[in-house]
């Protein structure tokens, strides 16, 4: 049994209590692998505490970030994998430590029939997705990298509620699709012009930061 308190205000009493009683509660650690490419998804992950980030690799093997989930956010492409049985084309990666419920693939189907509630959250997080998935695509075609390199580093201080970013040199150009020395370069004048702190695989910001 898990703490049901933050899903009061957005699922029926009833179905909150098939939740209870057909969902799966799983911790995660840092670093933990939740879904992978070419695997079968036979759940999909809401997640309660911590952060998970989804991937996306290309044809040459080249990975790039895509959003990321955290409390009360599932994966939408985890719920159309496991209702066209189809194999995962994202893999999806704890970001830091946490707990999701996992939702059965027998599940999902019949709720959405049963229960407007559970309808409106999957519709709601398709959208949510997709508009990060927007946001991601705008970013790449529009933004400059610098720019982009700021928007990252926000999003991870927003998600951890923290100043000091964990994340090497080498993760970010892989999240951001780019090399290793052009993240270094931009993170150093970034140090240069009073803005973070460079340690190593960790990022300080500093109130200058924009």
């Amino acid at each position: 049994m898990y703490d049901i308190t933050s899903f009061e205000s957005t699922f029926e009493p009833a179905l909150i209590k098939e939740m209870q009683q057909f969902g799966e509660v799983k911790s995660f650690r840092e670093g933990d692998l939740i879904m992978d490419y070419g695997k079968y998804i036979r759940m999909m992950p809401i997640v309660t505490k911590g952060t998970l980030k989804v991937l996306r690799m290309d044809e040459n093997g080249k990975e790039i970030l895509l959003y990321y989930l955290s409390s009360n956010e599932s994966c939408s492409m985890a719920y159309s994998c496991c209702l066209e049985a189809k194999k995962s084309e994202v893999k999806a990666i704890a970001e830091e430590d946490g707990e999701l419920i996992a939702i059965p693939h027998t599940k999902l189907d019949e709720w959405l029939c049963k229960y407007p509630s559970w309808k409106n959250y999957i519709m709601r997080s398709f959208n949510e997705r997709f508009l990060e998935l927007l946001k991601s695509i705008e970013s790449i075609a529009f933004h400059k990298l610098d720019e982009r390199l700021i928007a990252y580093l926000r999003e991870k201080q927003r998600l951890s509620g923290s100043s000091v970013i964990k994340a090497s040199h080498y993760l970010i150009a892989d999240e951001l699709a780019t090399s290793r020395v052009v993240v270094s370069r931009l993170l150093k004048q970034l140090e240069n012009d009073g803005k973070i702190l460079l340690y190593r695989n960790e990022i300080k910001l500093l109130k200058g930061f924009v």
